[in-house]
């Protein structure tokens, strides 16, 4: 999903929100951060990181996180979001991590001159 680095958190929640309009369980949604954590995310682990973890393991929404968070598990979607100008190397992993945890679907939302090398012959992005 093109946009901006600046702009890619607002794209990431407009996916999910489209994501869910079309059906999908907030259960099976992952959202990964590569730059700043999303606000949800800062939110919630505001009432401590025990109980912030523990909505993972509930499975009950949308789980927010670090795209190098090691406790995150897979879900059938993964939405990817590259929030922030990063090395290539720590992009690259962050993107071998999200793909391995998506069952079904990888959206990634960021600069495509950014993304696109990232995943070569995955096509051409979809515009929104």
């Amino acid at each position: 999903m093109p946009s901006t680095t600046r702009g890619a958190v607002d794209r990431a929640d407009d996916t999910v929100d489209r994501l869910l309009e079309a059906g999908r369980r907030p259960d099976t949604v992952l959202v990964l951060t590569v730059g700043d954590p999303h606000p949800w995310q800062q939110h919630e682990i505001g009432f401590g990181e025990e109980r912030y973890w523990a909505q993972l393991t509930e499975g009950g929404d949308v789980f927010y996180a670090d795209a190098t968070a090691t406790r995150t598990v897979g879900r059938e979607v993964v939405v990817l979001v590259v929030n922030s100008p990063v090395p290539a190397a720590r992009l690259a992993e962050a993107a071998r991590a999200a793909h391995a945890l998506a069952g079904e679907l990888l959206m990634v939302c960021g600069d495509v001159d950014t993304v696109a090398p990232l995943f070569p012959g995955a096509g051409t992005p979809v515009l929104a």
